[in-house]
């Protein structure tokens, strides 16, 4: 059916110079003439706390931030009912904008605004969120530095849009929600494959690291019962008992500069078994780096220990200073690198190490329990056939996911492409919509799969997002 679409009969100039051509029949006029902004406050504070989030819209505050506000807090906010648009000023450059599907409270920084017009409310959220209003967006927001650029109303409702008729609003709403469900179906059927083959991974690193290659070798009790029997010719010791060193990173903060080849990074910046360096991510001078290095070689391994716990990546002399929440683990002669990489990622170890953890919302492994961690430990040179074959099967599954994540994100690029040329009237959908089925769109099946389409925001009262020191 989304194959069989074509272009209106006929176009003129829109008149508006960054829209170009329209359908003939459609009409100009300025946002402002379509939605009015209203000024409801709540007067005690009370009321469902709402986020704006860029996947899932507007969504109860608890399911979007552990941070709770008080009823004194809240007494200010804004209050919007079912059907009305709300938009985060800071964020409208990015197509931050939903439609509210229930009463409650937003932050005061964002504009809520009520539909005058006949048209559908739906069609103008999808219309916003478009490229070429968004760059509109962008151009007439103010401020200092566009982390706090404001797109103000008056400037908002300035804009000038070209529209179709209500009826005809209406049915390109049903047509995209129509197909948003079809794609978003095959994006959950490829999420669930992406699972399911990391979880093949995972059981293919646990058998090699615990029973090692061969399917006939003789067994005996590790003595670990999450670990369980272990080839007779293993012995168990302690992790401490296989590594020269084992420690963490800084616990302060450097000092920063703009730019320069030295990185100060954290646990999040250990990623898929290596260092990852983002545009992000804070630099810092030479003698800093020299005053806060650690001595680190070709027998390191890095382990996130604060927040997100146990990812492992391979040390490769980067100029880099650890923060607190990265422990280094250097080998002895007694085990390989390579080989210990894939044993802290069997799933009995990650499970082992979150019984291990302290702390209620922000975990913490002590660097004791990561030198107490027990090895089932074969010959260094069964170590090895181990660590080369598990880097054959991991690079299968590698090649395997990255084939289906390019899936979806094509996938993803179609489908924006596809909602800007029929919000746009490039393609037209009326025919089409006439002879969908009915439907009712599943929202928890579109949350789920949004997931995959773009990575959420929330700005919460219209602040933008905090930045890890070693983001």
């Amino acid at each position: 059916m989304i194959e069989d679409l074509k272009p209106y009969p006929e176009y003129k100039d829109s008149g508006v110079k960054w829209l170009g051509p329209v359908p003939k029949h459609w009409a100009r006029s300025r946002i402002k003439h379509y939605l009015r902004e209203t000024e409801e406050r709540s007067r005690d504070g009370t009321g469902l706390l709402l986020s704006l989030t860029r996947s899932r819209g507007l969504i109860p505050q608890r399911e979007a931030s552990k941070k709770l506000a008080s009823a004194s807090d809240l007494s200010k906010y804004k209050v919007c009912h079912s059907g009305q648009l709300v938009m985060n000023r800071m964020q409208a450059w990015s197509g931050m904008f939903a439609v509210a599907k229930e009463t409650g409270l937003v932050s005061p920084d964002y504009s809520v605004f009520r539909n005058i017009s006949d048209g559908d409310v739906f069609y103008l959220d999808r219309l916003f969120k478009t490229p070429m209003l968004v760059d509109q967006f962008s151009q007439r927001s103010k401020g200092i530095g566009t982390g706090f650029n404001r797109l103000y109303s008056p400037d908002f409702g300035a804009i000038e849009v070209v529209v179709p008729p209500p009826t005809e609003q209406d049915a390109i709403v049903r047509f995209l929600d129509y197909a948003d469900r079809q794609i978003h179906r095959y994006i959950r059927a490829k999420k669930k494959l992406i699972a399911l083959l990391n979880e093949q991974k995972q059981a293919i690193i646990h058998r090699a690291v615990t029973r090692g290659l061969d399917p006939n070798v003789k067994l005996k009790p590790s003595g670990l019962e999450w670990i369980g029997d272990m080839p007779v010719n293993w012995t168990v010791l302690k992790l401490s008992q296989l590594t020269s060193r084992i420690g963490d990173g800084l616990h302060g903060t450097p000092k920063y500069v703009d730019a320069s080849p030295f990185h100060f990074i954290n646990g999040n910046n250990l990623v898929d078994g290596s260092i990852s360096i983002r545009p992000t991510t804070r630099c810092v001078g030479e003698a800093e780096y020299l005053n806060h290095r650690v001595d680190l070689d070709e027998t390191t391994l890095l382990m996130s220990i604060n927040g997100t716990i146990g990812n492992v990546a391979c040390y490769n002399y980067e100029k880099v200073i650890l923060g607190k929440s990265a422990a280094y683990i250097k080998c002895n002669k007694r085990i390989l690198r390579s080989f210990l990489f894939y044993y802290l990622q069997s799933p009995t170890v990650t499970e082992h190490y979150k019984l291990e953890v302290t702390g209620t919302t922000i975990f913490n492994l002590s660097l004791d329990s990561i030198r107490g961690t027990k090895v089932a430990l074969p010959s260094v040179t069964e170590q090895l056939e181990i660590a080369n074959f598990l880097d054959g099967e991991t690079l299968r599954f590698k090649k395997a996911v990255s084939r289906i994540s390019l899936e979806i994100e094509c996938l993803s690029e179609y489908r924006a492409r596809l909602i800007a040329d029929v919000v746009t009237g490039k393609l037209d959908v009326r025919e089409a919509a006439a002879k969908l089925p009915d439907f009712a769109v599943e929202p928890a099946l579109l949350d789920e799969a949004d997931d995959l389409l773009q990575d959420d925001s929330t700005a919460e009262e219209g602040e933008p997002e905090a930045e890890d020191e070693a983001a």
